[in-house]
């Protein structure tokens, strides 16, 4: 049976769906799964199950359940193909074959090596006929985090810019400066409440004393942990993300010695520390992109200033770029932004504009 619009049309549904628990679901990825069969002549969702929060349990169970007998000979729509391997709960690909199941649709492959292509053989050695590859883009846009960390073994890196319609991002003597309005604010959140961790260089944390938290009515418990590097912990203990951090985790990626005068003073606050190694009094980041994927993180959100945008940009470490372009201009000694639409290097492609209110938003992918 070849591949129909219906499939697609199902399958975009399930994306949709795995969205709803994305960046909530621990060391796992948030996967969806939609159990269909006909009903009085008509295909009808008869279950459906998206990555508990946490990580467990995974859809495929919890759509089986909730189908039930009506799974028998149904279609399944996953967006990542059904793990192999026996963890703490059976593999989500046996669970398939047992509950009867006569076709399932798939979307991306998962890398994971005790998965990758494991979970279709299963399927098919069962008599199941199996689809891959429908809307693989898009499940591996929400998948992204995940897949970048089992394939680069780093998490997934996003640099976020507010650029002034001449291309600047901020005075250079720290005077603040609205450049975005309302509406791409919240977006901003919204974008927040998606990630593992935001991070931001000292100087950002310093000058604009941010709280680096969701606002947005009803998300503030999905404030992701708030990273900052600061080689020589120059962080106050006044700042608002110090003071906030036992509300909201406060990690600082330093160089500082253990005895650094420092340290017990924001750890007594709620800080917690990642050791780095710096090079020319800069932090090493691959390392720590590295040190925050061992933890189980997936995606980091890049907030900090033209350095630090700029570090991570020179390092080919930035995996997709969000610009938010606002109306007004930023005249005499301004900063100049590291990257623009005009600008944006060859390694990156466009995959979304939208606008908000007198805003636009350009999204870029590695090509």
């Amino acid at each position: 049976m070849a591949v129909s619009a219906l499939d697609r049309r199902y399958m975009a549904a399930a994306i949709r769906l795995a969205r709803w628990h994305e960046g909530r679901t621990g060391s796992n990825p948030s996967v969806a799964t939609l159990i269909v069969r006909d009903i009085d002549g008509a295909p009808a969702i008869v279950g459906r199950g998206v990555t508990a929060i946490g990580g467990r349990p995974h859809a495929e169970p919890q759509a089986l359940a909730q189908a039930g007998e009506l799974a028998r000979g149904a279609t399944a729509y996953v967006t990542l193909e059904p793990c192999a391997h026996h963890g703490r709960t059976p593999p989500c690909a046996d669970a398939l074959v047992s509950a009867g199941v006569s076709r399932v649709v798939a979307a991306a492959t998962d890398p994971d090596e005790r998965v990758s292509g494991r979970g279709y053989a299963i399927l098919r050695a069962a008599g199941i006929e199996v689809e891959t590859g429908v809307l693989a883009a898009e499940a591996e846009y929400g998948l992204a985090g995940y897949l970048t960390r089992r394939t680069r073994n780093r998490v997934h890196v996003t640099l976020k810019l507010a650029v002034s319609a001449n291309g600047k991002i901020g005075r250079r003597d720290g005077a603040q400066v609205p450049i975005t309005g309302e509406i791409t604010r919240r977006q901003v959140h919204a974008l927040r409440a998606l990630s593992d961790v935001i991070l931001v260089g000292v100087g950002t944390a310093i000058n604009d004393d941010p709280e680096l938290t969701c606002r947005l009515p009803g998300l503030e418990d999905r404030s992701p942990a708030r990273l900052v590097l600061d080689t020589g912990l120059r962080l106050p203990i006044t700042s608002r993300l110090a003071l906030s951090a036992r509300t909201v985790p406060l990690w600082i990626a330093t160089a500082a010695a253990q005895d650094h005068p420092a340290r017990a003073a924001l750890a007594a606050v709620g800080a917690e520390f990642i050791a780095s190694d710096a090079h020319d009094g800069r932090l090493a980041l691959p390392e720590l992109l590295e040190d925050l994927a061992a933890r189980g993180l997936s995606t980091v959100l890049v907030e900090g200033g033209a350095e630090v945008a700029r570090a991570f940009l020179d390092e080919d470490l930035v995996d997709r770029i969000v610009l938010f372009t606002g109306e007004g201009t930023i005249e005499g000694e301004a900063v100049d932004a590291p990257v623009t639409p005009a600008t944006m290097p060859g390694t990156f492609r466009p995959v979304l504009a939208m606008t908000y209110g007198p805003d636009r938003m350009d999204e870029y992918e590695r090509a």
